[in-house]
């Protein structure tokens, strides 16, 4: 009996590029996946080895053995609903693109958001030194390293797998960060211009009522926690210089409430601003008091 494994790749030799992104873009609605025919232009590209726009180029002409079994092996996974940036093995964040697998969150456009604030914060700041808590992939610390040429950032993870990626990312983009093993409950130390974070936020009822992509496949230790936040703003305070900022991330309800804990720690000048959707998801403050 034949190998299944070799199966897929053999009955779909002699399928066109069309053909294959039609057949894929079936499959991934059929799974439930939210943009099946983005995703669909996404594996295609990536097992021709071109963009998603050109794949339409050359729509006639046949796929090898060899593409077919790797488009096969790339839709059976998107079709279980891993992350498409697990399934590509990489994805875009600001001017960058990063390695991201199991071990880190995906980096989503609301973060873009909160690297944009601290560069506004950052401006006129020749060398400030920066502090990244739960740094992940890597992906506000090296935005921020990248943007802000002058920036000493340190980044800081409790999760070994996640600085490993964030290492990477840093010798694969050719920007400095320092990286260090951390658990922020236990504090931080130094002393920053600006400390950032995108903390766990999602409580333990809440994951299970999100799409599989998150619920399933992306690290719960970078996901559940809402008392990460408080857990930071107070660690903050003991590093921040006067005058330095916090800026947070926060889950979608909750600036309201974690601009009154900044307030009651201390922190001045606390706002909120909105993400890309117009909702209010980051919060940061201002530290005016001598350590």
């Amino acid at each position: 009996m034949k190998d299944e494994a070799e199966r897929p790749s053999r009955e779909a030799e002699g399928v066109t590029v069309a053909e294959a992104l039609a057949g894929a873009e079936r499959r991934l609605a059929a799974a439930g996946v939210a943009s099946p025919r983005v995703d669909a232009e996404l594996l295609v590209g990536t097992v021709l080895g071109t963009t998603r726009t050109a794949v339409y180029v050359d729509s006639g002409r046949e796929l090898s053995a060899e593409e077919s079994a790797g488009l096969e092996r790339l839709v059976v996974r998107r079709e279980a609903r891993e992350p498409l940036a697990y399934v590509l093995g990489e994805w875009g964040f600001r001017r960058l693109t990063l390695k991201v697998d199991r071990r880190v969150l995906v980096p989503r456009p609301e973060t873009e958001v909160v690297v944009e604030r601290c560069l506004d914060l950052l401006r006129g700041l020749d060398r400030p030194a920066v502090l990244d808590v739960g740094t992940g992939s890597g992906a506000i610390a090296l935005a921020i390293a990248d943007e802000h040429p002058g920036a000493r950032v340190t980044a800081t993870d409790v999760s070994f797998g996640a600085l490993e990626v964030a290492r990477e990312n840093a010798r694969a983009t050719g920007l400095e960060i320092a990286l260090a093993e951390q658990d922020v409950r236990d504090g931080l130390e130094g002393a920053y211009d600006l400390v950032v974070s995108n903390p766990p936020y999602v409580t333990a009822e809440e994951i299970e009522t999100l799409e599989p992509e998150v619920r399933d496949w992306e690290p719960r230790i970078a996901t559940v926690g809402e008392e990460h936040t408080n857990a930071i703003a107070a660690a903050s305070a003991r590093v921040l210089v006067p005058g330095g900022h916090l800026v947070l991330e926060v889950a979608d309800g909750r600036a309201a409430e974690v601009s009154d804990v900044l307030r009651r720690l201390g922190y001045e000048e606390v706002r909120s601003g909105e993400d890309l959707a117009g909702r209010d998801r980051v919060v940061e403050g201002r530290w005016s008091s001598a350590r």
